[in-house]
């Protein structure tokens, strides 16, 4: 395993390569899409494990040397929760294949609930043990910013003195005081702590209302799917029920922490500071909403009515009809997997 881990990281480059070029392949297999081909999904599924393998391997590639490790017991926060994440989400389209081919389309949407019901308590726990990060691409990618500690005021060694001038001097001679035992070899710099993850209850009530919206907006952007998928289950792919349910609750959940994470909002309370990539993934939040256009009712109603008319009127033009016709192949197969267009 550790001359797989070595050649992964060495030649990070090149297997990402063929992992990209492995993955394009598949999406051209006969039968990609057909209900009763469990082969293709499963290839499919197989490579983005390897690939989420790969990626973690060359995320926590050591940065020194490497010492001998003492056996420890089970820490919960060492589990890789981005990985395990990445992994049930492969798995879940080879179980939405699978139990379509073996219980019909009615009957897969009980398995999908099941599996969404186990990504989002992995994500949940995930976002505890971040210390209530914002879930990055639904907790595949490791949040690293500072999350609710970025709003700390100064750091320990600074914060005893004030603003202004006199702050300025009494830090400038407490630094030369310092200076001063470094170069007399009496100082021992002090260790450095570092600061205790936030707590739901310390988010809850210290944060006013603005940590209280940022929590509710995150767990129901987390548990969103499995309403969808619930909705589903009752009253059927074809209703407009799940589909409008799902839109208010991903609607809700983004306002929620938009507004959690104004600055210029009037509510009582320290607003959550977005990092860069933070402020990436609610934008990606945004974006995804599209895809409620490649589900059904809309897909059906709307969406592949326009399609056929366009590779229709496109149909004449050489070339070009070739990779619109594709396209359009392509959408409408997406289109009849849940796992493809659930945005989870």
């Amino acid at each position: 395993m550790e001359a797989y881990k070595l050649f992964v990281r060495t030649n990070r480059e090149f297997v990402q390569n063929l992992e990209s070029l492995a993955n394009a392949i598949t999406w051209f297999l006969p039968e990609r899409f057909s209900n009763s081909e469990i082969g293709p999904e499963a290839v499919y599924a197989f490579l983005g494990m390897v690939s989420a393998v790969n990626q973690h391997i060359v995320d926590t590639a050591p940065q020194g040397p490497v010492l001998p490790r003492h056996q420890e017991g089970f820490d919960i926060s060492k589990v890789p929760w981005s990985l395990l994440v990445s992994i049930l989400k492969d798995a879940e389209a080879v179980v939405e294949v699978a139990s379509q081919h073996l219980f019909g389309q009615e009957g897969k949407w009980g398995f999908i609930a099941a599996m969404e019901a186990i990504k989002a308590m992995v994500r949940l726990v995930a976002f505890k043990e971040s210390g209530f990060k914002m879930l990055l691409q639904g907790g595949e990618v490791v949040n690293e910013g500072k999350g609710l500690n970025a709003n700390a005021e100064g750091s320990p060694q600074n914060s005893q003195f004030p603003r202004g001038l006199e702050g300025r001097a009494a830090n400038a001679l407490n630094k030369f005081g310092q200076n001063a035992k470094y170069n007399l070899g009496t100082y021992r710099p002090a260790p450095v702590v570092p600061a205790p993850k936030p707590t739901f209850s310390s988010i809850w009530h210290e944060r006013g209302l603005h940590g209280r919206l940022y929590l509710i907006g995150e767990v129901i952007h987390v548990l969103r799917p499995v309403i969808y998928v619930l909705f589903i289950r009752k009253y059927g792919i074809k209703s407009w029920t799940p589909w409008l349910v799902s839109l208010a609750v991903d609607l809700t959940g983004i306002t929620l922490v938009s507004h959690a994470t104004s600055e210029g909002s009037k509510m009582r309370g320290r607003p959550y500071h977005l990092s860069d990539s933070e402020k990436d993934e609610l934008k990606r939040r945004k974006n995804i909403l599209a895809l409620y256009i490649l589900r059904d009712p809309f897909f059906t109603r709307y969406t592949r009515g326009r399609l056929e008319k366009v590779d229709k009127v496109l149909s004449p033009v050489p070339i070009v009809s070739f990779f619109t016709s594709k396209l359009v192949e392509l959408l409408i197969g997406i289109q009849t997997r849940y796992t493809y267009t659930a945005g989870s």
